[in-house]
């Protein structure tokens, strides 16, 4: 008897599944964050000292939605992206930072270009959706 794969065609994997499952993830996030520790503007966004804790949720995040375990809403509850980031200041400045370092991490991945052109469409609506203001960044 084969496996049951739901609506997809036998022998064909989730998105998670296809573009190396968690270890992908995890290399997407520790780069990403990399980029974050040193960024003036998007850094100041993570009270934590360290951003451990930020690279953890953001790689169950992306997990769960490219088809991996469900962690992610088993432990936080619905992802609410909008009201999670609602309290951050989020002008186009910062999207477009958040992209930048996001763009890097993409490409350390080396995705085929159907996979990376599919993640990439993803996160750049994710960024643009998250902007909450076209107000410049206060000044600390």
């Amino acid at each position: 008897m084969s496996e049951s794969h739901g609506l997809r065609p036998p022998g064909v994997g989730t998105f998670y599944e296809q573009v190396g499952g968690r270890p992908a993830f995890e290399r997407l996030a520790a780069a990403f964050y990399r980029g974050v520790a040193h960024d003036e503007v998007l850094r100041p966004m993570y009270p934590e000292e360290d951003l451990a804790a930020a690279e953890e949720r953001l790689l169950l995040f992306l997990v769960q939605y490219w088809g991996g375990p469900t962690t992610y809403s088993e432990t936080r509850g619905h992802p609410r992206l909008r009201m999670r980031h609602a309290p951050f200041h989020i002008d186009p400045d910062a999207r477009d930072r958040w992209l930048t370092h996001m763009r890097a991490a993409v490409e350390e991945l080396q995705l085929s270009p159907v996979h990376e052109a599919t993640l990439w469409d993803y996160l750049e609506r994710a960024a643009h959706a998250m902007v909450n203001t076209f107000e410049p960044s206060p000044k600390a």
